[in-house]
């Protein structure tokens, strides 16, 4: 099998063939005429031709271009006597890329897309036609956009199979940023083009139009934390929502998940108030959400979170926790004797933190009391003398917070004091049960049962007196005369 070029020059040299004769050299018998006596398939013009004399297969035509892509030639060598014996040759014709890629257009379109169009979308599928041999690289075709597309909007995807290329969307569209789009595009063969050039037919423009489409509002922020102080005055702005219309519509705020209606907004500044003074005791951080509504379809719209912390200060006084009513210290002092007091601070542990006891500076008491703390929040008091005498004292003290300044509370705290038994306890007298009778309530509850008992039996027996006659007199008796029965 011999290759040869499509547009090699005529007279171009393709093979030499050769045939022996046996027959004696120094005679004609071994002379040796070549001919072509077949090609296959047929032209209607002479391609090949063997030379008579040397066997030299060469090109006739001018050019092969058009023809089939291979032969078979079927060559005899004959000597004078006319014995002759024949070989075959295949030639295959080599395409060369001399047809450049033309487009069957120089302009497409225009081709709408809405601006919400899908990524991935097809706006339209073209070609350029190769004249070359179909499949080699001299009829392959590679596509690229020329200009039109600097920002990477749109991408090229070739079938190599078909030569067909799809101009597809590669980024989200935006009518007010761009709404056209000229694209020029270039068709050119991966190999070098030979004696041509690639001209205006290898170029085509492509013209999109980007149709509107009525978008919701987009806001600055997907979340807002946002900080202010308990107890401002309400009214105050904490926050302005910023949120803009790609159509430039108006914009209505609102708010959603504000249960309590502490906070308000403006309808179309987005002015986020309080509605009312904040108490971080109450709750020190609210969460709620802010809609942008498209002001002439509301069903477009876009939200965010904002979250307000209540940062605390000192509005609260500590107070003193628990009913100590009932407990009391006994005297002579008993060493590890103490009452437990409990404190609490309803602000945070900035303005609480540690809670102070101490006593007034009158003399008396800081000689009685004595205020030993435990911790933050809890504080002993108990005697600080080994002898008081036994009663009911109010003992004077403040608990302070640790803020700065402090805030306190002064407490004057009833204290019982009593006689010590030999546990420590209080030695006191058995008290009368509260609802049981004394003695005197009980003898005269007595006697007047049985007053009552004795005017109901006197009233039975008169009863009795009148319902029974006197029987009569013995003498009386004696005279009825006794009755038998027989």
């Amino acid at each position: 099998m011999l290759t040869g070029f499509q547009n090699s020059p005529p007279g171009t040299e393709i093979l030499t063939v050769q045939a022996a004769d046996n027959d004696d050299p120094k005679t004609d018998n071994v002379r040796i005429f070549y001919r072509l006596v077949s090609q296959v398939p047929e032209s209607p013009r002479a391609l090949f031709r063997v030379d008579r004399d040397s066997g030299v297969i060469s090109l006739q035509a001018d050019s092969m271009e058009g023809t089939a892509p291979q032969y078979t030639l079927t060559i005899t060598a004959e000597d004078a006597k006319g014995l002759n014996s024949s070989c075959t040759v295949v030639v295959k014709v080599q395409d060369e890329n001399n047809n450049p890629p033309v487009f069957s257009q120089h302009e497409y379109g225009p081709f709408h897309l809405p601006e919400d169009a899908h990524v991935g979308s097809t706006v339209t599928a073209l070609s350029a036609r190769d004249g070359d041999e179909r499949g080699g690289d001299s009829w392959l075709v590679d596509y690229r956009l020329e200009s039109g597309n600097e920002e990477e909007v749109f991408t090229l995807v070739t079938d190599r199979q078909t030569n067909e290329v799809s101009l597809v969307l590669d980024k989200v569209l935006d009518f007010e940023r761009e709404s056209e789009y000229i694209l020029v595009l270039s068709a050119q063969n991966p190999v070098a083009l030979v004696r041509g050039r690639y001209g205006p037919a290898s170029t085509a423009t492509v013209s999109i139009f980007v149709d509107d489409v009525n978008e919701g509002p987009v806001l600055s922020q997907s979340h807002y934390e946002v900080t202010i102080r308990e107890g401002e005055e309400p009214g105050r702005v904490i926050a302005t929502i910023r949120g803009y219309d790609p159509d430039s519509h108006p914009i209505r705020y609102c708010l959603r998940g504000d249960t309590k209606r502490y906070f308000s907004i403006g309808k179309y500044s987005g002015e986020l108030k309080t509605v009312q003074a904040l108490d971080r005791e109450e709750n020190s951080t609210y969460t709620m959400e802010v809609v942008a509504e498209d002001g002439r379809n509301s069903s477009l719209s876009a939200s965010t979170l904002v979250t307000v912390h209540i940062l605390d200060v000192n509005d609260n006084s500590p107070v003193l926790v628990g009913d100590y009513s009932w407990k009391y210290l006994c005297t002579p002092r008993w060493e590890d004797q103490a009452l437990v007091l409990a404190s609490r601070d309803s602000d945070g542990p900035q303005h609480g933190g540690r809670l102070n006891f101490s006593l007034s500076s009158d003399a008396t008491v800081r000689h009685n009391w004595r205020l030993t703390p435990i911790n933050d929040t809890h504080t002993n008091l108990s005697l600080n003398t080994p002898n008081l005498a036994p009663e009911v004292y109010t003992v004077p003290f403040t608990i302070s917070d640790s803020s700065s300044p402090p805030r306190s509370t002064f407490i004057s705290l009833p204290v019982t004091v009593c006689t010590c038994n030999v546990r420590g306890n209080c030695r006191t007298a058995a008290k009368q049960l509260q609802g049981m009778p004394t003695v005197e309530s009980t003898v005269g509850i007595l006697l007047g049962t049985l007053g009552v008992i004795g005017i109901i039996l006197i009233v039975v027996f008169t009863r009795m007196s009148y319902q029974n006659p006197k029987p009569p007199s013995k003498v009386s008796q004696e005279r009825v005369p006794l009755k038998f029965s027989l």
